[in-house]
């Protein structure tokens, strides 16, 4: 494990606050660090099916992207179906198409579909966390973190997509870290649930910062260490709210 997060904590430019896990081990915060975590699954998928539409397929793949996710924002937004269901749902029923004139390659498609698979099996496995703890979903407000990266992402293109696969990036990455921060500190059932996470966020944020720099027309170091700041910002500084991704609590 220590291998697979070195070049994690390398990119990112702080570690989680020890009041962040403090607050994380607390058994009354469980149920929100659950709904978060699914919440943010949940994200991650809708973020790269964004991309592939906006950016790399056809209507009709893209139409089909929408399809594959639709039972499971049916079941956060709307409350409707069986969770136990959405196993046999996680699959992409049609060939992603790139459009005809887009300058993003196969490569991107690839990536993002494996992604929002992973992201969606994962969503079903906190769901079955959730059940065997006795956690029901609630709705819950998101944190600053999301927000407060892509309010930088520049305005035009190619730009825009590098930042945004900037920030996906981070938001892996960081994911990465607190679920080993998390491990040791948690019921074996969910520490190894949360050691079994890490290859494939691992995996993401490489990925996610390999097609930055595939789209991007200029070196993105300087990119990367401008939201490696910002990112920083976020998780190290005061945080009157307490998430997955939420800085330094202010009251425990």
């Amino acid at each position: 494990m220590d291998k697979l997060l070195e070049p994690i904590n390398q990119f990112l430019q702080c570690e989680t606050p020890n009041s962040w896990i403090e607050a994380a081990k607390d058994p009354k915060n469980l149920p929100v660090i659950l709904i978060d975590h699914l919440i943010c699954e949940l994200k991650a998928a809708q973020s790269a099916m964004f991309l592939i539409r906006k950016y790399a397929v056809d209507k009709e793949s893209g139409d089909a992207l929408l399809e594959w996710l639709k039972p499971f924002e049916t079941l956060i937004y709307k409350r409707e179906g069986d969770w136990r269901e959405l196993a046999d749902k996680n699959k992409l029923t049609k060939s992603m198409i790139p459009k005809s004139n887009t300058p993003y390659g196969q490569d991107l498609i690839d990536k993002m579909v494996i992604l929002i698979k992973e992201e969606l099996h994962h969503f079903y496995q906190v769901l079955e966390i959730m059940d065997e703890y006795g956690i029901e979903y609630q709705s819950i407000t998101p944190c600053r973190y999301a927000k407060g990266m892509l309010r930088n992402v520049k305005t035009y293109e190619p730009d825009a997509l590098v930042d945004k696969l900037i920030v996906g990036a981070y938001i892996e990455a960081r994911s990465c870290e607190r679920f080993a921060k998390l491990a040791p500190h948690v019921d074996r059932r969910l520490g190894d649930f949360y050691v079994s996470l890490l290859r494939s966020e691992a995996r993401h944020y490489q990925d996610y910062l390999k097609l930055a720099q595939e789209i991007s027309e200029f070196d993105i170091t300087e990119r990367v260490a401008f939201f490696g700041e910002v990112e920083a910002e976020l998780i190290s500084s005061s945080d009157e709210d307490f998430k997955f991704h939420s800085g330094a609590p202010t009251h425990l």
